[in-house]
């Protein structure tokens, strides 16, 4: 009963702060399912520790995060029903404890860095803050094999990411001042990052953006071409949300991927609409790169490049 408890604090908080991932979860089958609500809601108790830390000082951030390695490592007792439920899922799959020490190393950069100067630098960050959530992910789905689904869940999360920093431009620098847009693609299309900072759109901009969208659908390439390795009851969920985020790229360049103005967000009979189209296709084809290629935004002309190769794998903490 306590365990159920536990369970539902996280869905709870899975719904209320991430609607597009919780929106393909509900397909994985129990037995991931409920680790997953685990997994995310102890990624947001971590992530608002910095993301919503105005007026506590960056020594306070630092150390509360060190308390919640503690708590998830195991090292440290808790009364947070979602700490509670993260240590038992951490014991129960084999989570491993590098993953987690490289994901708070990642929540820990967010207290005092702001800015990227190129995609190797951002990508060092996402290597906790994304990589580390798609191993973690694959240990819970109990992955036969491991070693060759690895580097594409590596992929597929940083798209995710990705997809999430193109999003949220605005966002980022209205509640954050933060900009994931590396300074080398900004500089590259003559866009200061002043511009960015005030907020104003410029063809310029547009291009950065445009680039920083064809980057991102590679890496969803690389990771969708590695869905086939997951476990079959696994596969139709991360594939229909590789479709979710990647729709958003439909709305970026609809409108004209000027996101300093508006912030892109899918609706609900949207998200429906899709799965109900993915799930028809999946019907017929259990090909995950095929079935993606025929129903997710990204641009035709580079869908039929798809990569079968793994992403050059980063370094492991």
């Amino acid at each position: 009963m306590a365990r159920d408890r536990r369970v539902a604090k996280s869905k709870a908080i899975q719904r209320r702060t991430g609607k597009t991932f919780h929106f393909a979860t509900r397909v994985l089958p129990e037995r991931v399912r409920h680790p997953t609500y685990v997994l995310y809601a102890f990624f947001r108790i971590a992530d608002e520790v910095v993301d919503d830390a105005e007026g506590v000082p960056p020594e306070e951030q630092a150390a509360r995060l060190e308390e919640l390695r503690e708590e998830a490592l195991g090292r440290a007792e808790t009364d947070s029903p979602v700490m509670a439920a993260f240590q038992d899922v951490r014991e129960d799959r084999g989570v491993q404890d590098g993953e987690i020490n490289a994901f708070i190393e990642a929540m820990k950069t967010d207290i005092d860095k702001s800015r990227y100067g190129t995609f190797a630098e951002l990508r060092g960050y996402m290597r906790g803050s994304a990589a580390a959530v798609g191993a973690m992910m694959t240990s819970i789905m109990d992955t036969e094999d491991a070693e060759v689904a690895h580097p594409h869940a590596v992929a597929l999360g940083e798209a995710f990411q990705m997809t999430n920093f193109l999003r949220d431009v605005r966002e980022d620098v209205v509640d954050r001042d933060r900009i994931y847009l590396p300074r080398e693609t900004l500089d590259r299309h003559g866009v200061p990052v002043e511009q960015v900072e005030s907020l104003e759109f410029s063809p310029e901009f547009a291009d950065a953006m445009r680039e920083e969208l064809d980057r991102t659908e590679r890496l969803y390439r690389q990771g969708v071409a590695g869905i086939q390795y997951l476990p079959e009851d696994c596969q139709f969920a991360v594939l229909l949300a590789a479709v979710l985020y990647a729709d958003h790229h439909r709305l970026i360049r609809k409108q004209d991927c000027d996101v300093l103005s508006v912030h892109p967000s899918l609706g609900t009979a949207r998200k429906a609409w899709l799965a109900a189209r993915t799930r028809w296709h999946w019907q017929w084809n259990r090909d995950p790169a095929t079935v993606f290629r025929r129903v997710s935004a990204l641009p035709d002309a580079a869908a039929d490049r798809y990569e079968t190769e793994p992403p050059d794998p980063l370094p492991v903490p």
